[in-house]
């Protein structure tokens, strides 16, 4: 319970910067319409919870970094809009709600990611509680965790890869770059905009990498074994789809150990950070148990 009050306040906070954010609407109507439909369409604003406990745990005000934390929100749910487009995953039903594509149409889905995409660099941008040094790091950090070196690799490589026997190499690429990447600078950029020691940053690295594989390892199997009311979208999609995915290629207890080994290392790794990381480890045992 403790974790989940900490959980809420997080999540209200970024809820009202956003809400605050997108208040005035902007023209054409529609195209605003759906840019909001999926931001507010629910979701745990996981990543933008991560980089906050990260520049807290290096000794910050997480109040400092809202514009750059809500800007993590923004491409996530860009991604999500175009995985679920028919010429992608082609899903119906997202966070228990009908994709976005569904209710405005393809055209104006995709437009609604691009637009929040872009949106988020220059929401990410806004600060005058960080060095101007500072956020043009994170700046490029971000990027390319998102970009060519992350998240839209990882995207391809997915597509690409579908209805093929599975192969650790390339199942390792696909989960490191499509899921992991973003979650890890989510965890970097708490990091880097309080201009942390390497030590630290290097920890929170870590750390981020290993939670970022346990999360996707584990959504892996919530895919098999959870309901299309707890994932908020159809269950057995990745198997329908032929995916690549841990259950497929390791099974799903082997699945289950990986992901606990990954939660494991991510904990060993913030350690030296002694109490600052209590909020990190909470988060970290939660990703291994959660149910959706």
């Amino acid at each position: 319970m403790e974790l989940k009050r900490y959980i809420d306040e997080k999540k209200k906070i970024i809820e009202d910067f956003l809400s605050e954010y997108f208040r005035d609407p902007i023209e054409p109507g529609i195209f605003y319409e759906a840019m909001k439909y999926s931001v507010f369409a629910g979701g745990k604003r996981l990543r933008p919870a991560l980089c906050i406990t990260a520049y807290e745990a290096c000794g910050g005000s997480g109040l400092d970094i809202l514009p750059q934390a809500a800007a993590l929100e923004l491409i996530h749910t860009y991604s999500l809009i175009h995985d679920d487009l028919p010429a992608m995953d082609d899903d119906d039903l997202r966070r228990g709600k009908p994709t976005n594509h569904k209710v405005y149409g393809e055209a104006i889905a995709i437009l609604a990611g691009d637009g929040l995409l872009t949106e988020a660099f220059h929401m990410f941008s806004r600060s005058d509680k960080v060095s101007q040094t500072a956020l043009l790091t994170a700046i490029k950090e971000l990027s390319s965790a998102a970009g060519l070196y992350g998240m839209v690799a990882g995207q391809a490589m997915d597509i690409i890869s579908e209805g093929k026997s599975a192969d650790s190499k390339t199942l390792e690429f696909i989960h490191r770059n499509k899921t992991a990447a973003l979650i890890r600078a989510s965890v970097r950029l708490g990091g880097i905009l309080s201009e942390t020691d390497e030590q630290t940053l290097d920890a929170i690295n870590q750390y981020g990498e290993n939670i970022g594989l346990a999360f996707q390892v584990v959504d892996d199997i919530l895919d098999i074994i959870g309901t299309t009311e707890e994932l908020g979208k159809p269950k057995g999609s990745d198997d329908s789809k032929h995916k690549m995915t841990y259950p497929a290629l390791y099974g799903i207890e082997r699945s289950r150990d990986i992901a606990s080994e990954l939660i494991s290392n991510a904990l060993k790794a913030i350690q030296p950070l002694q109490d600052r990381a209590f909020w990190l480890k909470e988060i970290a045992s939660y990703l291994l148990k959660r149910t959706n």
